[in-house]
Formats: C-alpha cells, sequence, structure tokens
C-alpha cells in the first residue's frame, strides 16, 4: 500500500567493471610498453602555409588575420584570408577545416 518500489539495475558487463582492460582481448590487460598510437589526418581537412600576417583581431588580440596559401585538395594554389588564434610564425602550415569562406577584411588600424 504505502511500500517503496524496488527497480533493479542491469549487471555491468566486464568492461564496464575494469576499464583497464581491452575488447579485443578478454581477460588481459594490454601491456604498459605496447600501446600504440595513430596519428592520421582526417580526409576532410586541407593543409595551407602562412604566407603573410595581415592584422590581428580583436581589442585585446584574440588572434591574428593571415593569408594563406591552399596546399592540396581541390582548390589547391588559392591564396585567402583566415582568422589564425596561437602562436604561429610566416611558413608554418596549418590544417583548415573548410576553405569554402574567406574571412571578411580587418577594420580600423593595421598592427
Amino acid at each position: 500500500m504505502g511500500g517503496k518500489k524496488i527497480i533493479e539495475k542491469p549487471a555491468l558487463t566486464e568492461d564496464q567493471r575494469d576499464p583497464v582492460k581491452q575488447k579485443g582481448s578478454p581477460g588481459k590487460a594490454e601491456e604498459a610498453g605496447s600501446t600504440k598510437v595513430e596519428t592520421s589526418t582526417p580526409s576532410d581537412v586541407t593543409p595551407a602555409q602562412i604566407l603573410e600576417v595581415v592584422g590581428s583581431m580583436g581589442t585585446r588580440e584574440g588572434g591574428k588575420q593571415a593569408r594563406v596559401k591552399l596546399l592540396s585538395g581541390r582548390e589547391a594554389g588559392k591564396i585567402m584570408r583566415r582568422n589564425v588564434v596561437g602562436p604561429f610564425k610566416i611558413g608554418d602550415v596549418i590544417m583548415l577545416k573548410e576553405t569554402e569562406i574567406e574571412a571578411s577584411p580587418l577594420k580600423g588600424r593595421k598592427r
């Protein structure tokens, strides 16, 4: 009548109980020295080389605007203006997620 309801939770699988164990080798943990790190680049990024720094963005210099040259992809060789955040220098290669839209020109004083 006024009793509490008892809700049963599903049992945990072996992977949920012990996250150290790998799915590929049940019952065995991977050795510490045999871990692999894959460094593959996704197919939807395009490398671009920085040609010149156009100016800085924002009042607190949150980033800089640069002219870059696309190195591969459908529009290889195209020079476009992009907003770049973080440290970089002329000649660095950056990876762009999209190459369709060019950044709008900076307004105000150039630095």
